[in-house]
């Protein structure tokens, strides 16, 4: 059996998702970077692993009826929910914040002019992000249910135009890689989303709204990371 030291970080987080706020208190990415091991992790970062294995068997041990098994569900059933759920809270709050955005770069932009570059990283990751989940919902969401049909109904499928599923999904990691490190970056522009002395209510409330965003982010990477895409890599050998 694997030590649990030896654990894939992602795979604490797709077990319990309440993990994720142990390993957010230090700055550990589950999501883009949770294919690795706690001990190596916590050696790169000099935290001492008896410590966070403490908190982590403390979550683990304890009772949460509301905590969500996702790796229980159906993985078309999955595709589904990432889409309504964390796609379409994207694509609503995109334009909300790049409108905050902009009226906090006019106000305040002579005092803080690192909301300019926040901005600007918010635009880049904002293209990126919509464009990536147009190719989940046409490209790989799509194949990854047509799977699971051919598994229920045990019927023999063809492969896709794009070969196996490997393909798109190692594409769609490299992106949420790519997401991950635009938000780490404007994490450090926002002093962690905590906003200046003077700042007023909106200026408050952007950084909120990033905060969440990116939160919602981590969730989202992490459901397809460490749950849907090595289910659907699974299930392909099945099949196949």
């Amino acid at each position: 059996m694997m030590e649990i030291k030896e654990q894939e970080v992602g795979q604490f987080v797709a077990q319990d998702f309440r993990t994720a706020a142990v390993f957010s208190e230090y700055g550990i990415d589950f999501c883009c970077k949770g294919n690795r091991p706690l001990t190596a992790v916590c050696e790169k970062n000099g935290i001492a692993i008896d410590e966070i294995l403490e908190k982590l068997s403390g979550v683990l041990g304890s009772e949460n009826n509301a905590a969500i098994d996702y790796k229980s569900w159906p993985l078309d059933l999955l595709a589904v929910y990432i889409e309504k759920i964390h796609h379409t809270y994207v694509q609503t709050k995109i334009p909300v914040i790049h409108k905050f955005l902009d009226k906090l770069c006019k106000v305040h932009g002579a005092n803080h002019p690192e909301l300019f570059e926040i901005n600007r990283e918010f635009l880049k990751v904002s293209e990126e992000l919509l464009q990536h989940m147009q190719k989940e919902e046409q490209v790989l969401f799509p194949e990854i249910k047509r799977m699971v049909k051919s598994h229920e109904d045990n019927i023999p499928m063809q492969r896709a135009h794009f070969g196996t599923v490997k393909n798109p999904i190692t594409m769609m990691e490299h992106e949420h890689d790519d997401a991950g490190e635009i938000f780490r970056t404007i994490a450090r522009l926002t002093n962690n989303y905590m906003p200046p002395s003077d700042a007023c209510n909106t200026y408050k409330v952007t950084f909120s709204m990033l905060d969440a965003f990116e939160k919602d982010l981590h969730l989202h990477i992490h459901l397809e990371n460490n749950i849907l895409f090595p289910g659907a890599l699974k299930l392909e050998k099945q099949l196949f």
